[in-house]
This record gives structure tokens, sequence and C-alpha cells, in this order.
């Protein structure tokens, strides 16, 4: 395998630690991105070159993107667009800046982030963008509104660009998973405790067991499966000539998936309500 230069963000810990590494160990040339410099540390320790980057900041995109292209001689083969978070709360308990701040990270900076990958994929004439979206990119879940709402958007703005590109050998791509081994759940804990008033919401009660889901030790949902799984989707757009549009990762992925094209609106409504 030729090497190939791969920007990866979101690389403090899960997906993104486990991609960086794996990709590292095969040949590939690495820069993983963290938004804490100590958690550049176990990364560097494994040999992979890391940068810091804050998907909120522009200038920090912009030093990410300099840096990028300094260490691979502008030649930029793939961005794996990881890095992301989940706000957990009622949509009507959604300040206007807890939804901006949402959006900042995980549609505004990421795409800030890519157009500047696309400007120099589009010089070389080739490159993979490969997107980290989710179940919740097409399927909404309760109390997840933030979360939903920006992945939605996402997969909106990769479908389109899926569309403009068409004809080059710039490629989009898109990978949803289910439930995976991460610290998903600790991190959006944090961001329910930093922004969701609890004790003045009518969602009180809901909330004492989402609190519960979202500290439980170990998987929370069944079919869970370690970030490997979403990695080797990874793998495969990185090695095919044409790859795929959308990658399914996990049992629910696959099944909402069917049902939505299946079902009636209400009926889809119904069964998410029950396993909520």
């Amino acid at each position: 395998m030729a090497t190939s230069n791969i920007l990866i963000t979101g690389c403090s810990s899960g997906i993104g630690f486990c991609a960086a590494q794996m990709l590292h160990q095969q040949g590939y040339n690495v820069i993983a991105t963290v938004r804490k410099s100590q958690d550049a540390i176990p990364l560097q320790q494994l040999g992979i070159t890391t940068t810091l980057l804050d998907l909120a900041d522009s200038s920090s995109i912009q030093q990410t993107i300099a840096f990028t292209l300094k260490h691979f001689d502008n030649q930029i083969d793939a961005l794996f667009n990881n890095a992301a978070y989940g706000q957990p709360g009622a949509v009507e308990d959604l300040s206007r800046d807890v939804l901006r701040q949402q959006f900042e990270t995980n549609v505004f900076g990421t795409q800030e982030l890519t157009n500047y990958i696309l400007a120099q994929m589009r010089q070389q004439g080739y490159g993979k963008i490969i997107y980290n979206s989710s179940i919740l990119g097409f399927v909404s879940m309760a109390y997840r509104g933030a979360y939903n709402a920006s992945k939605y958007a996402l997969e909106g703005l990769a479908d389109t660009l899926r569309l403009e590109f068409a004809g080059t050998d710039i490629h989009i791509s898109l990978i949803e998973p289910g439930p995976i081994l991460s610290q998903f759940r600790a991190n959006a804990f944090a961001k329910y405790q930093q922004n969701i008033d609890k004790g003045q919401s009518v969602h009180k009660d809901t909330y004492l067991k989402m609190e519960q889901r979202l500290t439980k030790q170990g998987p929370a949902a069944p079919f869970t499966l370690p970030p490997e799984a979403v990695v080797e989707k990874v793998q495969h757009i990185l090695k095919s000539n044409r790859p795929k549009v959308r990658y399914y990762v996990t049992f629910p992925t696959y099944l909402f998936a069917t049902l939505k094209r299946l079902l009636p609106h209400r009926w889809l409504d119904w069964i998410i309500i029950k396993l909520s």
C-alpha cells in the first residue's frame, strides 16, 4: 500500500483514537487532532503526529490547516470528520446559545475545516472526505434534539457536496454508527449538567432516568459495538476506488434504515418511543 495522508479529527478517545492508532499501524501517514494538549500524549507515544483543534474556533481551524498542509507537503488524501459531541435535553429546554454551541462544533466547524481541505483536493485532483454521522442523522430520538439536528444538517451538507463533486475523483462518504463504545455518553452527561436546568423543567422525571443511562458503566444499549467497527468502514473507504455513499454500523442502524423506508411516519414514531 502506498502511504496515504489522512487527517482525523476528534482523536482524544473512542473512534478517533482507534482510527488514528489502527491506520498508523497499517502504514498510513496520520495527523490526529485533539482539543487538549494532554490528550495528545498517548497518541504521540504511539508515534502519531498530533495537533490541537477546536472546531468552534476558526483561527484554530486555520492553524490546523496550515500545519496539515506543511506536514503533508500539500498532499491530503483523506479527511475523517470524526470530532463531535452530543448535547442531551428536551428541545424546549435548549437555549439559543446551547443550540449554537452544538452546531458550531458538529456542523459549522466541521464544514469550515472540510472546505479548506476540499480546496486542496481540487488542486491535486483527488481525495476522500469521510463524515462520521450517526443513526441519529436519519432517525430522531427524543431528548437528543440538538444532536439529531446537527447530524441531519451534516448529512444534508455531505449529500449536497456529493452532487457538486460528481464527475470528479473527490469522493464524499457518510458513516452512520449506532451505539459504539466510547466516551460519548460521559461527554454528553457533562454537557447536560452544564446546560440543562432539570429543576425548572417539566421533563424532570425523564431527566432522572436519562441520567442513569448516561452514567451507566459499559454498554447502555443492545448491539453496542467497539470503535473498531467504525474504523473498518473507514478502511474500506480509503481502499476503494469508488466508495459507497453511506456505510451503516451496528444492527440498529440497518434496522431503522429499513423501517424508515417501509413504515408510515407515525408507526416509526411509535416504535422509537417504545424503545426510548
